[in-house]
């Protein structure tokens, strides 16, 4: 039988106790292929049963785990098989039944958040496809859990405009329809390029048609705990923060596996992987860009920002891969600018900029997510921004997304509420020139040719 190293479980709970070391989610992956109907009524059914059934123990479970380890764990999740699969049979032209279906499951298993309301269209549409982002609106306006995510494009395909096209125009309308709490409906909704199967992460998170039936998914976070440690290395060289922050990647991958095996076994469902991306929350010590701050800057979005950003997402991969042999979902770092205290303050003062967050998505995990912007910003302007990012993970073979909110009646610098884990976020300013003519051009932007490996 292995040791338990004394120092290792002192360790542990300090990061706990001191340096809000959490485990961000426990996502079960459910696979719907089998409850698609010939009317929505029956599939919407279908839906709620299979859930309500295979997640029934999912929160009792991880709340046991939480006592039992002394380690918190923030959310339990679920995601499903993208509903565009699923419901296109039914005929109907209007998927927000199944929405509500996916809403009433949540409650009643008692999840935070379940994901899987999406459309992979990086290609083309299906009449499914169609029928889903058509729904997108009203579904995140009518439920409360619920979140949304749309594949636009990929390395494999290009960069399907048509629909970047389009999600400029839902994006909009979903942030109009939830006005009264400030846009909350797109804080909901995703737009990827190279999404990926496995990723426990909300909004974007979905059940890819090549996971098992069922499967357990963990997502770490730790941001304080990488800052608390750079602190004992002050002034020293670029390679010893790399070192170091990898050794403490190492320390909180471990946590988050331990959770995701004992969750496994209890649950009697496979364990898929432990994503290691540190997740920031709007909690003061729980920041990324006060990582980036303790590396030398000011304030995160500083020149030099970039390259801090780069040697953390790297040296986190490079510590956690070591501490576990499944990782996968987006692993990095996330610089959600809502859901950071430090990020959040950068936006305020105006040292962090949409052209800056963007040079900043090349080098980390996923893209432009939960920033508020201006509530007049045309559509046009929101699937422009989508293009830049999917270009982005495209010639770069990366997951990047956009997550935008068009604050509806807010203007520059305004103050934006969403509450809880979503935090809250000051209207950044959008470059004003016109990019109508550009959209409007429609087609597929075609693959790199790197993309052509076969």
């Amino acid at each position: 039988m292995q040791r338990i190293d004394q120092n290792e479980v002192l360790d542990t709970l300090r990061m706990i106790r001191q340096e809000n070391l959490d485990i961000r989610t426990i996502t079960m992956g459910i696979s719907l292929l089998d409850c698609g109907a010939s009317s929505l009524e029956k599939t919407a059914q279908n839906v709620y049963d299979k859930i309500a059934r295979r997640a029934e123990n999912l929160v009792k479970t991880g709340e046991t785990i939480e006592e039992e380890l002394g380690i918190p764990i923030v959310n339990k999740r679920i995601s499903v098989t993208p509903i565009s699969l699923i419901a296109q049979n039914t005929g109907a032209d209007s998927y927000v039944a199944i929405a509500k279906a996916l809403d009433d499951a949540a409650k009643t298993v008692g999840v935070n958040f379940i994901g899987g309301f999406s459309a992979l269209v990086h290609k083309g549409f299906t009449n499914g496809d169609r029928t889903l982002i058509q729904s997108i609106p009203e579904a995140l306006a009518a439920t409360e859990r619920v979140c949304a995510s749309v594949n636009v494009g990929s390395t494999k395909a290009g960069i399907n405009m048509d629909a970047v096209r389009e999600m400029g125009f839902i994006i909009k309308k979903t942030a109009e329809l939830t006005a009264e709490h400030g846009g909350l409906g797109a804080a909901k909704l995703v737009v990827f390029a190279n999404a990926v199967e496995d990723n426990p992460f909300m909004a974007g998170a979905f059940h890819g048609v090549g996971e098992p039936e069922c499967v357990i998914n963990v997502g770490v976070s730790g941001p304080g705990v990488v800052k608390s440690a750079l602190e004992q290395v002050k002034g020293q060289p670029f390679d010893t923060v790399a070192e170091t922050i990898k050794r403490t990647a190492f320390r909180i991958t471990r946590v988050g596996q331990l959770v995701a095996r004992l969750a496994s076994q209890r649950l009697g469902v496979p364990f898929g992987i432990v994503d290691l991306s540190l997740a920031p929350t709007p909690a003061i010590g729980d920041s990324v860009a006060h990582i980036l701050t303790e590396m030398g800057l000011e304030m995160a979005g500083a020149p030099g920002t970039t390259a801090a950003l780069a040697l953390l997402n790297d040296a986190v991969k490079k510590g956690g891969v070591m501490a576990s042999s499944h990782v996968g979902g987006l692993s990095g770092a996330f610089i959600p600018v809502s859901e950071d205290a430090g990020m959040i303050e950068a936006a305020r003062i105006g040292a962090l900029s949409l052209e800056k967050l963007e040079a900043m998505t090349c080098v980390c995990s996923v893209g432009l997510d939960m920033i508020a912007v201006p509530g007049d910003t045309t559509a046009a302007t929101l699937s422009a921004i989508i293009a830049d990012e999917a270009a982005i993970g495209m010639i770069n073979q990366k997951t990047t997304a956009v997550r935008i909110i068009p604050a509806p009646g807010k203007q520059v610098g305004d103050r934006v509420e969403f509450g809880g884990l979503l935090g809250h976020a000051y209207c950044m300013g959008v470059n004003p020139y016109n990019c109508q003519s550009f959209v409007d051009r429609g087609g597929r932007i075609p693959a790199p040719i790197h993309s052509l490996r076969n």
